[in-house]
């Protein structure tokens, strides 16, 4: 198979705990004993003396890699968790008239400075039904959690916008060109064939739930409390739509796009690569059908490519080889770096489908051109002390919109004979 080279952009350097350093080490010690392990369940294959005791150590050391990654993983996303320094509040205390005016909303339902505001500036409260917005900096805080947690946000080209509904102009079929000679006539040129994508953003929400305790302690920082109580929910339910959202008051996923195989692709489809085995892949050269996959995307989104599944499929994967005998998949190389794939950066995202017959459990394509996720600007929050007394809901909503912005740029290895 020809050698493939991936342009793959350095990873944030970020003071890492030792612990994550730790954990990095054990991932790669790991992984070696794994190889060992494997190459011995090959070798019994071969000889066709499988032994169940070879493939019951195998189990367990893939279990323990696994743990051991989610680990890792865990460790570097609080290290790069981005939060409301002290310094940062006090230097900005007093200076932001809504941030003041929100947390007396927020501590005790006092709405008399938001709604002064509202007079000078109709676009920064929505008033009591609809909740007010916060303040820039919790929807900062929120947005930049959001790119850490959410896999598929985190490589998706991102727009923000401040009206419901993003439309995006796009060429078909560029103007007719050609080459011709110095004083050589020129012929008249075609018009571009222009579409437009619409791209509406939906309503996502959550409600923390907070003690009268909890909001009279004035040592509480309720902007990073409430940060904090949205950001996990809201990573899981934008990640979900993006996968697999039907577009219903919610974002479009890339696999709910009509798929056809790669050689019948058209603008408007996603191509699909079969995987060569009805429910799974082949027993020989298994890796082969990924580079199918690989070199299903022009050299023009290739070079930025890289693969999205979710873990338990990167576990059938960790175990194949290529025809020189090299195991494919590699451990990050570094605590806080990515594992990879034929040097190609994976993107763990849980929602993607397991490997069954018929389903798409690997995505490959270049998602910066190939997803768009639209972010509506502002964050809604609105007090309710009645649905659960004693306790004050924090209704907190965003909107985000999302859908598949190229559809050339984004190939799906589907499980199927061919």
């Amino acid at each position: 198979m020809p050698e493939i080279h991936a342009d793959v952009s350095p990873e944030t350097k970020t003071l890492l705990p030792h612990e994550a350093q730790v954990t990095h080490h054990e991932v790669m010690r790991l992984f070696e004993t794994f190889k060992e392990a494997n190459d011995t369940r090959l070798a019994e294959i071969e000889r066709r003396a499988a032994d169940v005791v070879t493939e019951e150590k195998l189990a367990r050391l893939d279990r323990a890699l696994d743990e051991r990654l989610a680990r890792l993983d865990r460790l570097v996303l609080e290290a790069r968790r981005p939060a409301l320094s002290p310094e940062r509040r006090d230097a900005r205390a007093g200076a932001s008239e809504h941030k003041a005016a929100f947390e007396a909303y927020i501590r005790s339902g006092e709405t008399g400075a938001l709604r002064a505001l509202e007079t000078r500036s109709l676009s920064v409260g929505s008033g009591p039904d609809g909740g007010y917005l916060a303040p820039p900096e919790i929807e900062t805080t929120v947005t930049q959690r959001l790119s850490a947690l959410s896999p598929i946000r985190a490589i998706a080209g991102v727009r923000q916008v401040s009206g419901a509904i993003y439309k995006r102009p796009f060429a078909k079929a560029g103007p007719a060109t050609g080459w011709v000679g110095e004083t050589a006539a020129r012929s008249q040129t075609d018009a571009p064939l222009l579409a437009e994508q619409v791209f509406p953003a939906m309503e996502l929400y959550a409600m923390p739930a907070a003690t009268q305790s909890l909001i009279d302690d004035a040592a509480v920082d309720l902007e990073s409390w409430i940060a904090g109580e949205v950001e996990t929910v809201f990573a899981e339910q934008e990640g979900a739509a993006f996968v697999h959202g039907d577009g219903v008051n919610k974002p479009t996923g890339f696999l709910t796009q009509t798929l056809v195989a790669n050689s019948a692709w058209e603008w408007g489809k996603i191509g699909t690569v079969a995987s060569g085995a009805a429910a799974g892949f082949p027993e020989d050269d298994p890796a082969d059908v990924l580079f199918d996959l690989v070199y299903a995307l022009k050299a023009g989104y290739r070079q930025n490519g890289r693969f999205v599944m979710n873990r338990k499929t990167q576990g059938a994967l960790r175990k194949m080889k290529d025809g020189a005998g090299a195991y494919v998949w590699a451990p990050p190389a570094q605590a806080g770096g990515q594992a990879s794939l034929f040097t190609f950066p994976v993107t763990e995202a849980e929602d993607m489908p397991d490997i069954a017959a018929g389903a798409t459990p690997i995505a490959f394509g270049d998602f910066r051109r190939g997803y768009l996720v639209v972010d509506r600007v502002g964050l809604r929050i609105l007090r309710d002390p009645y649905s659960a007394k004693p306790y004050v809901l924090f209704y907190t909503t965003k909107r985000v919109g999302g859908g598949v912005a190229d559809f050339d740029a984004i190939k799906l290895m589907k499980v199927a004979a061919g």
